[in-house]
C-alpha cells in the first residue's frame, strides 16, 4: 500500500506509502540493505514483520506507492515521523497504490496509537492518526485483524 501522509499547508505535508529510491515498482537494491524487523506483541502473542524503511521525506513521500509484492509478513516504517521534527498527527492516503493496507499509527512510546484498517487502494481521502505519532507501520491490509493486533499494542525495533 502506498501510504501518504497529506499536511495542510502550515500544520500538514503530503507523503505517501512505499519506497523512494527505485523506479515505480520501488525495487532496489539498497532496499534490501534497509529491511529491519518490526514487532509488535499483542495479547495473543508476537508477530514479527521485515519492513522497508522509509526515513527520509522524499522515502516517506514515495512510500509504498506502485509496490505489488507484498507478502503477510513485510511492509515499511516510517520513522522517524516526520523527519524533520518531532511527533504530530499523521494523515496518510493511498494515491498510487495497489494494494490494501493497514497503517498502523505508533505513539513516541511504541504503542498503537490507531489503526486504519484495510485501506483501500488508490483512495485519496485521508486517515488520520488522531493524535501526535513518532512512527507509521504498513502492512498488507487485513493482517492486523486477522493477527489480533490492536491499538495499545506495542511495538518495537532494533535502535528504537
Amino acid at each position: 500500500m502506498n501510504l501518504r501522509v497529506l499536511m495542510l499547508p502550515l500544520t500538514l505535508c503530503m507523503l505517501p506509502a512505499g519506497c523512494a529510491t527505485g523506479d515505480d515498482t520501488g525495487n532496489t537494491a539498497s532496499t534490501a540493505a534497509r529491511t529491519l524487523a518490526v514487532t509488535i506483541a499483542s495479547k495473543n502473542g508476537t508477530h514479527t514483520f521485515h519492513v522497508d524503511q522509509a526515513k527520509t521525506a522524499d522515502e516517506q513521500e514515495r512510500g509504498l506507492m506502485f509496490r505489488t509484492d507484498l507478502t503477510d509478513t513485510n511492509g515499511m516504517l516510517f520513522y522517524p515521523y516526520p523527519p524533520d521534527g518531532p511527533p504530530r498527527e499523521a494523515n496518510f492516503w493511498m494515491k498510487n497504490t495497489p494494494s490494501a493496507l493497514d497503517i498502523i499509527f505508533i505513539r513516541a512510546d511504541g504503542t498503537i496509537a490507531h489503526i486504519a484498517a484495510d485501506a483501500v487502494p488508490y483512495d485519496e481521502t485521508p486517515l488520520s492518526s488522531g493524535e501526535p505519532v513518532g512512527a507509521v507501520l504498513e502492512i498488507k491490509g487485513g493482517r492486523a485483524a486477522a493477527l489480533g493486533i490492536a491499538e495499545e499494542d506495542k511495538v518495537s525495533w532494533a535502535g528504537r
